[in-house]
């Protein structure tokens, strides 16, 4: 069963049923849709494990897309600064999105700082029990700093960067993620921990 949007709309506004529905597309997929919430510090490795695990699951014939935090900031969410409630926005935004993907039946990878835990179950609460599996990219700030090819690590400490996640503004680890990767392991490790998670989900097969 689907989850409707319970959130205020427009007036006149209803919700229309297609014909081709999830369970046909994932069906025709061969696989489940799915949410895969990839969160943690700046340069933790979040876009490369999602990259590199999209790759895989592409190789194995599955529908994949990655949402990338700096990609959707050029579009969807270039109206949007950092502050506290400019993420929150952006988090909703990201999981309606999200959402829509994993209706198509496509397992969808987003890989975004999200750094409050209130944002990131209200996301888990959009959709069914297994359909959100969020998988906590673990890394020390020291090692996230000297992965830091952007610089941003030390204009946030010289204070030329406002409300940066781990130095000016926090980030709420995960309490109960469906997955914790320290990825100061090598990538092909992580990579194949996500996997074997997503076939103990039954979101592919094992």
């Amino acid at each position: 069963m689907v989850k409707e949007n319970t959130t205020a709309t427009s007036d006149n506004v209803v919700w229309h049923h297609a014909t081709v529905t999830r369970a046909r597309r994932e069906q025709q997929n061969g696989h489940r849709g799915a949410i895969l919430w990839f969160t943690g510090l700046s340069g933790a490795g979040k876009s490369t494990l999602a990259h590199e695990v999209e790759e895989q699951l592409h190789q194995m014939g599955c529908h994949t897309f990655v949402l990338d935090g700096d990609n959707v900031r050029h579009g969807l969410c270039g109206d949007l600064g950092f502050s506290a409630e400019d993420r929150v926005e952006n988090i909703r935004r990201i999981g309606e999105v999200a959402k829509l993907f994993m209706e198509a039946g496509v397992i969808v990878l987003t890989a975004f700082i999200s750094p409050f835990r209130a944002d990131r179950d209200k996301v888990r609460a959009m959709v069914q029990p297994g359909e959100f599996v969020e998988i906590y990219c673990q890394c020390s700030i020291e090692l996230c700093e000297e992965r830091d090819v952007k610089g941003l690590y030390k204009k946030a400490r010289a204070g030329e960067i406002k409300h940066f996640t781990g130095i000016s503004s926090p980030y709420e680890a995960p309490d109960k993620p469906e997955l914790a990767v320290d990825t100061s392991r090598p990538l092909d490790a992580c990579v194949q921990q996500v996997l074997a998670e997503l076939a103990r989900g039954k979101i592919i097969r094992g």
